[in-house]
């Protein structure tokens, strides 16, 4: 039993090597979106803002268990922490703006930076760092 070949529009939908307009990997010009995404640069704001808003709220969370397990934390310390997690808030809430990733990279310097003040400080920096260059590479491969 034979399936006769497909006709008209048929064709491009059966077709897996065909580039018709209508596939969802496809812009309206018909040539291939190199990601895949409906909507790269709302992802790849997505992933720089939850870095960032992950950042603050670790940030917060590490005061205190710093300060209790023998950290020697003044209260410029804490300022700093506080400062940087909101620093990480206003720029994750920034994403659509040009200056956000490069405020990004500021925050994640001055994070490690504070690492004079607390090991643990530049520890965290050092995560942190490590996730926003991976956030960084993301977008630079999405976006081009």
């Amino acid at each position: 039993m034979t399936v006769p070949p497909p006709r008209g529009d048929d064709a491009a939908a059966t077709d897996p090597t065909s580039d018709a307009a209508g596939s969802p990997d496809a812009v309206p010009g018909g040539a291939p979106r190199p990601s895949g995404l409906r909507n790269p640069q709302a992802a790849v704001r997505g992933l720089g803002a939850g870095t960032l808003a992950l950042e603050a709220v670790v940030l917060l969370l590490a005061i205190q268990p710093i300060r209790v397990l023998g950290g020697h934390l003044s209260g410029w310390g804490v300022g700093a922490v506080v400062g940087l997690a909101v620093a990480c808030v206003v720029v994750a809430g920034s994403m659509r703006r040009s200056w956000a990733w490069h405020a990004g990279t500021a925050i994640q310097v001055l994070l490690l930076a504070c690492g004079l003040l607390h090991w643990s400080l530049a520890v965290l920096g050092l995560i942190f760092g490590a996730a926003w260059a991976y956030a960084t590479y993301v977008r630079r491969t999405i976006l081009g």
